[in-house]
């Protein structure tokens, strides 16, 4: 982390809230580095959206995909399963663009996603300010590092699809475990992406369609 996020900020004049009233800030109160378990909860919060539009994205590629490559029928018999091509050159690469294009809406606008809105997290670089795509991106794929690593070796030890997902679920756990060894906090994406999720003060949060307003009108 930059100098600018490990110092504390300056004494400022108190705020003053919707009804006029000031709002009393301590001034020793900063924003500080998000602990695993709340990441996690927030993780969680954000993945039923993500599962709903997966589930949307999956079911308009099926539709399509059904049209285009297979000849349909009437009876459930004559029910077919989607080209492999289909699935591995379509429908993938549009699950990842899916996920990529969720995080990154919510990083570059705000620094949160809803979940995170929730629990007054907020993702920005090491500089301070809030991700670009290219940093978003690398981000991503920085936290399916290690899933994707779980995974593999848990289909070269088991072979079952059952087994490879489970695994990959621990890779996912491994990242934020890593926060409780890591001398600064830090999960295994903080590291490899150079950016960081901090937990905002009460008063210093500003909320997520304020910040997609305030980033409209700075563009």
């Amino acid at each position: 982390m930059s100098k600018s996020l490990s110092k504390r900020p300056p004494k400022t004049a108190p705020k003053s809230s919707a009804l006029g009233a000031p709002v009393q800030q301590d001034p020793n109160e900063a924003p500080s580095i998000a602990k695993p378990l709340t990441r996690v909860v927030a993780i969680l919060y954000d993945g039923m959206l993500i599962l709903a539009l997966l589930f949307l994205v999956g079911t308009v590629l099926t539709v399509i995909g059904t049209l285009l490559t297979m000849e349909t029928g009437t009876e459930s018999s004559q029910a077919q399963s989607l080209p492999t091509w289909y699935q591995n050159l379509v429908m993938t690469p549009a699950f990842v663009l899916t996920l990529v294009a969720f995080y990154g809406i919510f990083w570059r606008r705000g620094g949160q996603t809803l979940g995170m809105q929730t629990w007054r997290l907020k993702t920005v670089n090491n500089a301070g300010h809030l991700l670009t795509w290219g940093q978003s991106f690398k981000r991503i794929l920085a936290a399916c590092l290690m899933p994707l690593l779980f995974g593999v070796i848990g289909s070269l030890i088991g072979g079952s699809r059952t087994i490879m997902l489970t695994s990959a679920f621990l890779g996912l756990i491994f990242n934020y475990v890593f926060c409780l060894f890591n001398r600064r906090g830090l999960a295994v994406q903080d590291m490899l992406s150079n950016s960081i999720t901090l937990k905002m003060p009460k008063v210093a949060h500003e909320g997520l369609w304020r910040g997609f307003k305030n980033r409209k009108k700075n563009q």
